[in-house]
């Protein structure tokens, strides 16, 4: 069920009410008794819990990683070289170097 906020516009007493959809709209406010309780328009608000897919990835802090497709000596798209040549060259990166962590003394 959704809650509503209603605010009374002669005295100004505002309350959260949780109501069904297909319940009328509250019009007497409780405190002073005037029929000026009107429904307020508000942002929807919830929150998602568990250990779901938003819990880390919408975190915020690290920018995410991406994958990188592992090198391969076969051309997997057409080439302008010839398919032999490709074949036979093989294509490799070099592998990053470890940073170099000081000692504590």
């Amino acid at each position: 069920m959704p809650i509503y906020a209603y605010k009374c516009e002669s005295c100004g007493f505002a309350k959260d009410v949780l109501q069904k959809m297909s319940d009328a709209p509250l019009a007497d406010c409780p405190s002073c008794g005037q029929s000026s309780f009107k429904k307020q328009l508000t942002a929807a608000g919830f929150q998602l819990k568990g250990s779901g897919w938003y819990a880390t990835d919408f975190k915020g802090g690290a920018a995410p990683t991406t994958a990188v497709a592992p090198a391969t000596g076969e051309a997997s798209a057409p080439s302008a070289e010839p398919a032999a040549a490709a074949k036979t060259e093989s294509v490799s990166a070099p592998a990053p170097a470890a940073p170099a962590t000081p000692s504590a003394s």
